[in-house]
């Protein structure tokens, strides 16, 4: 069974920072994208962040500047370093793994679980 792990979720103080973490399981293949998306309740799921096995690397407008993401050389890990978190930075985070598509198969996306991150004094 096919798995995604999320690590570093927590409570932070506004101006804090935290760290978050992903791993894929090696039997999803092919990892075109590794990123994280986020949603707060009442909210819509957005983008936070993604890299692409490229290295292409893309930035919610709400978070540029103040969160990096970052992936390993294996390709099936990727971090997400907040900074400067604010009050409207609560959310649960999900991490996403798409793989590769192509002529002859479909690209596939993958969920984590949710990492809820709480920004509050």
């Amino acid at each position: 069974q096919v798995h995604i792990e999320e690590s570093g979720g927590g409570l932070v103080q506004p101006g804090g920072s935290l760290r978050l973490s992903c791993a894929a399981s090696e039997n999803i293949y092919e990892i075109a994208i590794m990123g994280w998306y986020r949603q707060a309740p009442g909210k819509q799921r957005e983008l936070v962040a993604s890299v692409t096995a490229n290295n292409d690397m893309t930035y919610g407008d709400a978070v540029k500047g103040r969160f990096t993401v970052s992936r390993d050389s294996g390709e099936r890990r990727v971090d997400l370093q907040m900074n400067s978190l604010n009050l409207e930075d609560t959310a649960v985070y999900y991490c996403w793994v798409r793989t590769f598509g192509g002529v002859y198969i479909a690209s596939r996306d993958y969920w984590g679980q949710g990492t809820q991150v709480t920004v509050s004094s």
